[in-house]
């Protein structure tokens, strides 16, 4: 299986050195030095990291073969991508691969079913499960520990306690009409107040 791990950024320097976004959560052992890369475009690549230092909070790395600005520049934007054991497992338990995350079915802690993944966005913030429900309609549910309490890849499920609103916005629209109707009805009755007032 493969996976995007970093997307090249500018080149920075003269000596080939470029920057990286990093989409890994194990960039050390993704992108550290002898790693081999193939890429998106493919015909820039495969590319093998020679050495890698972080630089004011942002990884550079230098590949073989690439000596000078104009060669780093060349592979601006450039995705980097690592082949990965489907079996394989992150180091840390409470993280995950999205691929293993994909297609999990979405239920509450009281077993109702909201939907299945069917993707992961990653925000700067926090991630994001992009989940189908029954009726074809989307709801984005925050990949947090107060939100998703439990990820089971046996049962292939994630068992969520949302907040209010967040999966059932009718709850919310029903609630405006009761205030609607309520504030009408108030409404009325201080009409008939104020008409009884002046008769």
């Amino acid at each position: 299986m493969q996976l995007v791990v970093a997307r090249i950024g500018r080149a920075h320097g003269i000596k080939g050195e470029v920057t990286v976004e990093v989409r890994t959560d194990e960039p050390e052992l993704r992108l550290g030095p002898g790693a081999v890369l193939a890429t998106d475009p493919a015909s820039v690549g495969p590319l093998t990291i020679e050495t890698g230092r972080v630089h004011s909070g942002r990884l550079l790395l230098r590949f073989e073969g690439v000596r000078d600005r104009t060669g780093a520049e060349a592979l601006r934007n450039t995705l980097l991508i690592a082949a990965v054991d489907p079996e394989e497992l992150p180091e840390d338990p409470d993280e995950y691969y999205d691929h293993q995350l994909m297609d999990l079915d979405v239920v509450t802690k009281d077993g109702t079913e909201v939907g299945r993944i069917t993707e992961i966005s990653h925000l700067p913030s926090q991630d994001l499960f992009i989940v189908e429900r029954p009726d074809g309609s989307e709801v984005m549910i925050p990949f947090v520990e107060e939100i998703v309490t439990e990820i089971d890849l046996e049962e292939q499920k994630a068992v969520i306690d949302p907040p209010p609103g967040l999966i059932d916005d009718r709850a919310e629209i029903a609630s405006a009409r009761d205030d609607d109707a309520a504030s009408e009805a108030n409404a009325a009755s201080e009409g008939n107040a104020a008409s009884e007032g002046t008769a």
